[in-house]
């Protein structure tokens, strides 16, 4: 009787959730959506990209503010209820170092050291920021243990409304979704600052900006995903969530052409095929880190082999609350960016 007891009220809590869901037919508003929405579970803003050094060569970044609503108590009247938690991470990847640099913030919002701001982009965590100027441009400041950033990157695209102009199904429910949009073919400058030396950087990035409350589907254990600034100045943007057991549970994606209009990938067109997995030394998962990646697209089957600059990109970033991940710069024919992989480690929890 207890556990039936408990389990209809797993139901009755299931059937109001205490977070807006995810629905159809948004209509994204700039520079709004550029800031938070604090009612909504978890969100991000995530830079990845490119850059140059002044003697030439090739170097990956990567940007990640999240906010976190945990569903407090709003009657609470203390300032120390946690009603807003802010996470961050940033890394820096180096041939020559061999192995990713990275830096992990956390905070709960409030006491001037954590916070989003809702309409526009504004986002602070002790120290690190990520914030949209008058402009048009987005800036970024980070100084972790091994590196600093402070980088700017000017659009030279509108943003990409992704899934159904703008809701992204991520899973076989349709409240299993984000808002979601990207930024590709960001231009980059900026310095970066490692081992006593500073030192200028150009080069592209890709943002993109998810919000959600209910982004995983019981049976799925991560996700593979890449966003990729290719050369005529066309993007490409392709994931799949993972099913528990093997298997993917769902996809999609899309693809903008040079001239500007986008085809929306649907689950069927999308295929990631491992070429290549690395095994990490620090925590034993093993990850697909050169994947073919198909996409059926009107003419054709684009074919994309997703090569790694280097093999240990693998993010630790427990210390935040953070889970085990591989984030990566990659290069494919024509293009370059950047590839995700979640779960591998464990399970992802969101």
């Amino acid at each position: 009787m207890r556990r039936l007891i408990a389990m209809m009220a797993g139901m009755a809590l299931a059937a109001a959730p205490p977070y807006p869901v995810v629905r159809p037919s948004i209509t994204l508003r700039f520079p709004a959506d550029h800031g938070a929405h604090p009612a909504f579970r978890t969100e991000w803003w995530y830079v990845t990209g490119w850059l140059k050094g002044e003697d030439g060569r090739d170097l990956g970044f990567q940007i990640t503010f999240f906010r976190v609503n945990p569903g407090a108590d709003a009657a609470n009247p203390s300032r120390f209820s946690p009603r807003q938690i802010l996470f961050a991470h940033a890394a820096l990847s180096d041939s020559a170092v061999g192995h990713i640099l990275h830096g992990e913030r956390a905070a709960r919002a409030g006491f001037g050291l954590a916070d989003a701001a809702t309409g526009d982009a504004d986002v602070r965590l002790s120290g690190w920021t990520f914030r949209r100027t008058p402009d048009g441009r987005f800036m970024s400041r980070i100084t972790a243990r091994d590196f600093a950033l402070d980088l700017d990157f000017r659009p030279r695209q509108p943003p990409l409304p992704e899934g159904e102009n703008g809701y992204s199904r991520k899973g076989p429910g349709p409240e299993q979704a984000s808002y979601y949009y990207s930024l590709p073919h960001l231009a980059v400058q900026g310095r970066i600052r490692r081992g006593g030396r500073t030192e200028a950087v150009t080069g592209e990035a890709w943002l993109d900006r998810e919000w959600s409350s209910d982004y995983l589907a019981p049976d799925a254990v991560g996700w593979d995903w890449t966003g990729l600034n290719l050369d005529d100045g066309s993007a490409l943007m392709a994931f799949r969530i993972r099913r528990k057991g093997g298997g993917s549970l769902w996809a999609g994606g899309s693809y903008r052409w040079p001239d500007g209009h986008v085809t929306r990938l649907e689950p069927a067109d999308i295929d990631f095929t491992p070429v290549r997995t690395w095994r990490s030394a620090w925590t034993g998962a093993t990850y697909p880190i050169a994947q073919q990646l198909s996409v059926k697209l009107p003419g054709g089957i684009r074919r994309l082999l997703l090569r790694p600059l280097f093999a240990d990109q693998e993010v630790d970033a427990r210390r935040a609350g953070q889970p085990v991940y591989w984030e990566g710069a990659v290069r494919t024919s024509g293009g370059r960016g950047y590839l995700e992989l979640t779960g591998y480690a464990a399970d992802l929890k969101m």
